[in-house]
């Protein structure tokens, strides 16, 4: 017999050795709103058909949890692909981009369907939603299969999921996992639930050239669809350089890389994203009135040094920029607002010193020279610089922070002075068709390298702060990310498998007792999918240089 503590009900039981999770959760009579879809099992993330075989503590958990979500999601990803496969043959089903609060999926009929429509009709959709009620309403189970790699590559490649292979094959184990459901197989990188019926709420619709698949949220409810075009366009604009180059998925960079194609996948990668700056430079020239530039975007997306490399472009076009960064319009620390929690808000817009920003903005568009102030991190004050600015012919403002898209940031600019820029690490480069990577947890990974390096803060630090740090991200930047004029994505093709190097020391040291290693684990274990590169590279000027060091830009 085994123990098993329950965190859920903070209570313990003794079980038979080898009892699987499903069994545990009934016995605990755990009273949740709708089913579990997975658990924390010594704070790593398990599937409920896992089988303990030693004193454990165990947490259930649903869609109201970032893990949770990921569970729900790869099982109803699996859902709506055996439903293409068994009413729509020879469609591939591609996973795009997380968009309007869902996840926005491609359909591509094979050359070999004779038909003159290569988009998906709403009637197709119906049909396609109606099959997924089906299949979940009817329970399948899913399996986990275990393998000899050799036997699961060939299988996906002679199944036509030729990034799966490459995926699997580059992972270099012996044997290998994948998933069944019925007569339909496909690879996740964590657990499904246990059977279909466990998918208790979802929506399909038909969203621009594809679908979008809704699930449930924290409040386990659906959410409201919201625009987001020009978040939808950026991905779209990135995915189409992607198959340009040839390096669409995980498997194919891993490929290239062990080919010793890791210099030019760099060199590439950075040409591309500076062309696509000085294309903005250009643009703001072009429109002549434009006087401020605004620049925002959340935690860890690279807007201190997309900024700076702007500056550049544009005195390639003969302005004259001025870097001017938000935080340095902080109020003093004990002025801070406060979250629910007690703790200092630096998210909230309010710990802006808003009637000094407001009263500089009018004073520099009214020809008027005023000197900057200067937020001192270390004591928590705001002074003032010696800096002075005035706005004199071609001198154009630069002016970075999260807030940089809130209108009350911008409300005294005249429209025709300003340009809202929008950056944030759009990652476009997925696992394979079927398993996206969240641009959540790429912020996160660049946000644990560059903490540790420059403000010594261990990983247990970073992603003890993170959940503080998403609230304010949905709270006070995403409802405005399209109001921007342009999106700047600052994801760069190669950089986890940079990243990888200088993370994964940092999350395997976080000890397993603490509540942290659950997410560490986690990173961890995703990074492990990436051949690692080398950042020796890697130029000086990168956006990377902003996490890793080493740029030629000064911070």
């Amino acid at each position: 017999m085994i123990k098993i503590k329950c965190k859920n009900t903070n209570t313990s039981n003794s079980f038979d050795y080898g009892t699987p999770l499903t069994e545990v959760y009934e016995s605990f009579g755990v009273e949740m709103p709708h089913k579990p879809v997975c658990a924390i099992l010594n704070n790593r993330v398990e599937g409920l058909r896992f089988r303990v075989f030693g004193a454990k503590t165990v947490e259930f958990i649903g869609v109201d949890s970032a893990p949770g979500r990921k569970v729900y999601m790869r099982s109803l990803t699996f859902v709506l692909y055996k439903a293409i496969r068994d009413i729509m043959p020879g469609v591939r089903l591609s996973v795009e981009a997380p968009v309007s609060k869902g996840y926005f999926f491609k359909l591509t009929r094979d050359e070999s369907v004779n038909t003159s429509d290569n988009g998906i009709t709403l009637e197709e959709v119906q049909k396609l939603k109606l099959r997924m009620q089906e299949i979940i309403s009817e329970g399948h189970t899913f399996h986990r299969i275990e393998a000899p790699t050799r036997d699961v590559v060939e299988m996906f490649r002679s199944d036509g999921q030729e990034n799966k292979a490459k995926l699997i094959e580059g992972i270099g184990k012996l044997y290998s996992y994948y998933y069944s459901l019925d007569d339909c197989v496909d690879y996740y990188y964590g657990p499904l639930v246990p059977s279909t019926d466990y998918l208790w709420s979802f929506d399909l619709v038909k969203y621009y050239d594809g679908v979008l698949l809704r699930i449930p949220r924290e409040d386990n409810k659906l959410p409201d669809i919201i625009k987001q075009e020009k978040m939808l366009n950026s991905f779209n604009f990135d995915h189409r350089l992607l198959n340009q180059i040839g390096i669409t998925t995980v498997g194919e960079l891993n490929d290239y890389v062990r080919k010793g194609f890791a210099g030019d996948a760099i060199r590439v990668a950075e040409a591309l994203q500076e062309k696509r700056i000085s294309q903005i430079a250009e643009e703001i020239y072009q429109r002549g009135k434009v006087k401020v530039i605004l620049v925002a975007g959340p935690s860890s997306s690279g807007k201190t040094t997309f900024s700076k490399r702007l500056c550049v472009q544009l005195m390639a076009c003969g302005m004259k920029p001025k870097l001017i960064s938000l935080d340095d319009y902080f109020v003093d620390r004990e002025n801070t607002p406060r979250d629910s929690n007690g703790d200092y808000d630096y998210e909230s817009i309010y710990s802006l010193n808003l009637d000094l920003f407001q009263k500089h903005i009018g004073q520099l568009l009214a020809g008027e020279e005023i000197e900057l102030p200067v937020y001192n991190f270390a004591l928590g004050k705001s002074l003032m610089s010696g800096n002075y600015i005035k706005l004199e012919e071609n001198t154009v403002l630069v002016m970075e922070g999260i807030h940089g898209l809130n209108p009350i940031i911008s409300e005294k600019i005249p429209e025709e002075q300003k340009f809202r820029i929008y950056v944030s690490a759009l990652t476009a480069i997925k696992l394979d068709d079927h398993n996206y990577i969240p641009t959540t947890d790429s912020r996160l990974i660049r946000r644990i390298v560059r903490d540790n390096k420059f403000r010594g803060a261990s990983a247990v630090d970073t992603i003890s702060r993170w959940p503080s740090v998403r609230r304010g991200e949905e709270k006070w930047i995403f409802p405005y990310q399209e109001n921007a004029d342009i999106m700047f994505n600052s994801a760069l093709i190669y950089e986890l498998a940079v990243l990888r190097n200088h993370a994964t020391p940092l999350l395997d040291a976080v000890h397993e007792n603490r509540e942290e290693f659950c997410l560490a684990n986690a990173l961890s274990q995703f990074l492990s999918f990436f051949e690692p590169i080398s950042d020796t590279e890697l130029p000086p000027t990168s956006l990377l240089r902003e996490f890793l060091g080493g740029s030629s830009f000064k911070y």
